[in-house]
């Protein structure tokens, strides 16, 4: 089988992208981020979602982006906010993606891999500037050009299953696969228990998509969420 490093966030998407990679015949590596982030239930979440699906591995790294700050996500003393806003948000984690990748990029030289999974999407998204398709192509350049593996001839392939699908599509192709989302958390201020606040972006997008694939959402939510 050929091997793949598939970051793992814990929510919705990237448990999609772990099922597809698994599909498409992978041994799946999982990767998780811990960078201090409000909460740890996603981290429980990717830990268990990989275990089920069959990971080959999982490891979760560990990097405290709060010491930089300059995110709701990371900044305590930034409010997640809970209605739409303009522009790109304040849940944006600056250079959280290109961090990730190459943490990926690191694990996969180590493993003779010369693919790697991740869950960005360019339709159903926040509008964080390292979710689009010219972001993880320019990624890519740099990886097979920056590596020992590809200077050798094993280049690098960031796969992107994801970018062009709205969430119902996520949805109906995570769920056709035998996903249960229901292990997976996608709230920006979780708690302790995994319950999503029901009124964040990733929220609103999560039960909208659901709503969309005319699917029962399986959330739990916290119970000052009257939706």
């Amino acid at each position: 089988m050929k091997k793949a490093v598939v970051l793992l966030s814990g929510g919705l998407d990237s448990a999609t992208v772990l099922a597809i990679a698994r599909s498409e015949g992978y041994e799946c590596y999982c990767l998780s981020l811990d960078y201090h982030q409000r909460h740890i239930a996603e981290l429980k979440a990717a830990e268990h979602v990989a275990k089920i699906s069959g990971a080959a591995a999982h490891r979760i790294a560990k990097l405290d982006l709060s010491m930089f700050g300059g995110s709701a996500l990371t900044d305590c003393a930034i409010d997640v906010p809970e209605a739409p806003t303009e522009g790109i948000p304040v849940t944006y984690v600056p250079a959280r993606n290109t961090i990730m990748l190459s943490l990926a990029l690191a694990w996969a030289e180590v493993l003779e891999a010369q693919d790697i999974f991740i869950g960005v999407n360019a339709l159903d998204y926040s509008g964080y500037p390292d979710c689009r398709g010219e972001y993880v192509r320019a990624f890519q350049r740099m990886a097979n050009l920056a590596t020992k593996s590809a200077v050798e001839g094993k280049t690098i392939t960031v796969h992107t299953p994801l970018i062009d699908m709205t969430k119902a599509q996520i949805i109906k192709q995570g769920s056709a696969l035998g996903v249960d989302y229901a292990n997976t958390v996608s709230c920006y201020q979780a708690d302790q228990q995994g319950r999503a606040c029901g009124l964040c972006d990733s929220c609103r997008f999560r039960r909208e998509g659901f709503a969309a694939a005319g699917l029962a959402d399986p959330t739990l939510y916290q119970a000052r969420y009257q939706g």
